[in-house]
């Protein structure tokens, strides 16, 4: 047999570039909730499925924790999006960039994602308290508490917040490495 070369991709794999971030304890942890919860939506659903139709009746609860559960999915998973460099990115404006314009261009985008963030956070959170002190209920079968879902999206997007702070500390340290071109003098 002989040995091959494998050429690398022009298409590199999300988070596989050389300024990844780690995935550390909160996005790990996000990533099991995450896949917590898809077990439980897909076994909610399952024996909704088989009740319909090998009993002939329903539980009637499988929409409402369904629901539930890929709103959780939705906040809990955007962590482990961000470490692993999944989101979309401007590749046009990047490729002209200086590799010292990229991880600039990087700080300022993680800038403004972390005010975002913590905007969005701190509005969650009345959120969470008004629903906590209300005392809300869903009105469907199970009347569930809506502290409870809202509370995911709080507990997603505070991880964000800690997820977007660590790659902005990873992206200001990238950013110092690199050093500034020389100019080159110019001739009249």
């Amino acid at each position: 047999m002989t040995a091959q070369t494998v050429q690398p991709s022009s298409h590199p794999v999300p988070g596989a570039h050389a300024g990844a971030i780690p995935e550390g304890i909160v996005e790990r942890a996000c990533k099991l909730l995450c896949f917590a919860a898809l077990v439980v939506m897909l076994v909610v659903i399952g024996v909704d499925i088989f009740t319909r139709s090998v009993l002939g009746f329903s539980f009637e609860i499988s929409d409402e924790l369904g629901g539930y559960m890929l709103a959780l999915i939705a906040f809990v998973s955007l962590p482990v999006c961000q470490v692993n460099d999944s989101f979309h990115h401007v590749q046009f404006v990047q490729a002209k960039l200086s590799p010292r314009g990229r991880a600039l261009s990087q700080v300022i985008f993680d800038l403004l994602s972390l005010t975002f963030c913590v905007l969005l956070c701190w509005q969650l959170a009345r959120f969470e308290l008004s629903s906590w002190r209300f005392e809300d209920r869903a009105p469907t079968y199970l009347a569930t508490p809506l502290w409870l879902p809202r509370l995911a999206m709080l507990l997603g997007t505070a991880a964000l917040c800690f997820s977007v702070l660590s790659t902005l500390i990873a992206h200001v340290r990238q950013w110092h490495r690199l050093k500034p071109m020389p100019e080159t003098p110019h001739e009249p």
